[in-house]
């Protein structure tokens, strides 16, 4: 019994003594992988789409307006075979009518007011892989440690959301790796109620967003 007490002893003076076994430094690791493949996203028209002058008489009094919807061609040109995932980032972030990952800002009125949102939604049975294999959409809200079930149904990129394409259906194993991609987005803006809207003057849309490739 001594023999135990005394070890006891021991164990506790070596875990309070400042001189004991604590160590005075810690491991940092800085990791990463340079990969020697590179893609290039583009947009049709520039990426710039135009909804000219909107008269107020033609939006909603009470209720929010939608507009004629739009269609960009996406394409994604890759160096080489790569595994990449997107997601879009709101540069009017705070502008829009609705706090959702998927709804863009369209700038404030004079006044402060949010003019309205819009969004951006791929079409995997418009969307092709390496030319002519058909795309199927994918997508992670857990930055890419699980994936939805790849299909057909149409997808809005989020700010948050991982968007990725495979040519596999009913897969859950990710984006495949793709060297080319071409794909149609929808373009569907709205435009808050007029009573909530200041337009005493021109009222300028300003929606303004990024595309980003996120490499996997």
């Amino acid at each position: 019994m001594k023999t135990f007490y005394a070890a006891l002893f021991s164990l506790l003076w070596l875990s309070l003594s400042p001189h004991g076994r604590a160590a005075s430094h810690v491991d940092m690791s800085v990791l990463g992988l340079i990969t020697p493949t590179a893609c290039t996203p583009l947009l049709s028209s520039g990426g710039l789409i135009d909804y000219g002058k909107i008269s107020r008489q033609d939006l909603n009094i009470d209720k929010n307006t939608r507009l004629p919807v739009k269609h960009l061609q996406v394409s994604i040109d890759c160096t080489g075979h790569s595994l990449y995932a997107l997601r879009m980032h709101d540069n009017r972030e705070g502008s829009a009518m609705v706090n959702s990952e998927i709804y863009y800002g369209l700038g404030l009125d004079p006044s402060g007011n949010r003019i309205g949102l819009y969004s951006m939604t791929f079409d995997p049975t418009q969307t092709l892989i390496d030319i002519a294999t058909q795309a199927y959409g994918t997508e992670s809200t857990t930055a890419g440690v699980a994936w939805r079930t790849s299909n057909l149904n149409s997808i809005n990129i989020g700010a948050n959301s991982y968007l990725g394409f495979t040519d596999k259906q009913g897969s859950t194993a990710g984006p495949a790796a793709i060297r080319e991609l071409i794909s149609r987005v929808n373009i569907e803006a709205v435009i808050n109620a007029t009573q909530n809207l200041d337009l005493t003057t021109d009222v300028a849309l300003d929606g303004f967003a990024t595309l980003e490739v996120i490499y996997l």
